[in-house]
C-alpha cells in the first residue's frame, strides 16, 4: 500500500510532528482503541527505539502490539517494523521531500496477515479495507492539523 499526500507546511514542520511519537493517537481514529503503553519511547524518532501500543482493530479486542524503529535520516524518512503484534510482517516507511511551499509525505506498507489462506481471506474481505479508512482518516485529520499552518521558507 502507498498513500501519498502533500502539505503545505515547511519540511521542518512536518518531520517535527511526525517523527513525535505522541502525535501517533491525534491522528488514528477513536474507534481503534490506540494508546501507546511503553514508558520509555523518548520525545523524537531514533533508530532503535521500541513503541509499545495497544489497539482494538476488530470488535473491540485489545491486541498488544510493539514496533521498532529501525532508520532513521532526519526529515526525510523513518521506518517502523512490528516486533510483536496482529500482522507476521509489517514494514512502514515514512518519507518526506520538500517541494516548492510544501511537503509530500509518502506512507509506503508492506504487511503480511497471519494464517495462511485464511489470513489472506480476512485480509481481501476486512484488513485492507480497514487500513485503507486509517489512513483516509489520517490524511482528513492531519489536513485539519495543518489548516491553518503557513510555511515559513
Amino acid at each position: 500500500m502507498k498513500k501519498v499526500q502533500v502539505l503545505f507546511i515547511s519540511l521542518q514542520q512536518a518531520w517535527d510532528y511526525f517523527s513525535t511519537p505522541d502525535n501517533l493517537a491525534s491522528i488514528t481514529p477513536a474507534s481503534l482503541g490506540f494508546v501507546i503503553r511503553s514508558a520509555h519511547h523518548g520525545k523524537k524518532m531514533y533508530a532503535g527505539q521500541i513503541i509499545e501500543y495497544t489497539v482494538k482493530p476488530l470488535l473491540g479486542i485489545s491486541l498488544y502490539w510493539m514496533t521498532e524503529i529501525t532508520h532513521v535520516e532526519d526529515l526525510k524518512f523513518f521506518v517502523d517494523e512490528q516486533r510483536f503484534g496482529p500482522y507476521s510482517f509489517w514494514h512502514h516507511q515514512h518519507h518526506f521531500k520538500e517541494l516548492n511551499g510544501g511537503v509530500e509525505m509518502t506512507d509506503i506498507v508492506h504487511y503480511r496477515i497471519p494464517f495462511g489462506f485464511l489470513g489472506d481471506l480476512a485480509n481481501t474481505l476486512l484488513v485492507r479495507k480497514k487500513l485503507n479508512e486509517i489512513f483516509d482518516y489520517r490524511r482528513v485529520m492531519v489536513e485539519k492539523i495543518f489548516s491553518t499552518t503557513t510555511v515559513s521558507v
